[in-house]
């Protein structure tokens, strides 16, 4: 089970924490929390020695834009033997909290949508694109609303997200992607 940290909590122990961000680079880009570190829920695995180590010495702050994929990177974590503490809103709480959050220097001034945002767009998108199509061109276009929404349901239940594999190799989530050896380095130096 995952152990939350509320954001007044997380404030009072920033600096007693190392904070990984497992939200895409592009996501990372638009604002983290103070002393971040970017490790993509992809890159969890690759991570894991240096997160043990980082473990070991003080507590994981695991943090996305909402929770939900902080939750999930901690029960990875805990498969294997690594306590960690997800923050409760995550980096959309933080900001709205009133916290300050940090930007890599020179990171565009516009901001990437968190990833939950660009599913829901995308999915909505496909699912009217297939009602209009099939309208006004071919009923069999409404298989693709169909297809959106089987995908949806398997999401839920699988607690997977196959679009969010996919817009997450897009350009604009892949923007300037810090070095994973050079901030695992970090990590390992606390």
């Amino acid at each position: 089970m995952t152990t939350n940290l509320t954001i007044d909590a997380a404030r009072e122990r920033i600096d007693e924490l190392t904070v990984v961000d497992v939200r895409t680079p592009g996501e990372f880009a638009s604002g983290h929390l103070p002393g971040a570190h970017n490790i993509p829920v992809d890159d969890l695995d690759e991570a894991l020695p240096a997160l043990r180590e980082a473990a070991a010495r003080r507590p994981l702050l695991v943090v996305c834009a909402s929770g939900n994929r902080s939750v999930n990177a901690c029960a990875i974590l805990a498969k294997n033997g690594i306590a960690a503490l997800s923050l409760d809103g995550g980096t959309s709480g933080w900001a709205a909290s009133g916290a300050g959050l940090r930007r890599p220097a020179g990171a565009p001034a516009k901001t990437v949508w968190a990833m939950d945002r660009q599913v829901r767009f995308t999915a909505g998108g496909l699912v009217l694109l297939g009602l209009l199509l099939g309208l006004l061109v071919h009923p069999a276009f409404q298989l693709l609303s169909a297809g959106v929404a089987a995908g949806l349901v398997y999401s839920a239940v699988s607690n997977t997200c196959a679009m969010a594999a996919m817009l997450g190799k897009l350009p604009h989530n892949r923007t300037d992607r810090t070095d994973l050896r050079a901030t695992l380095a970090a990590i390992r130096q606390g």
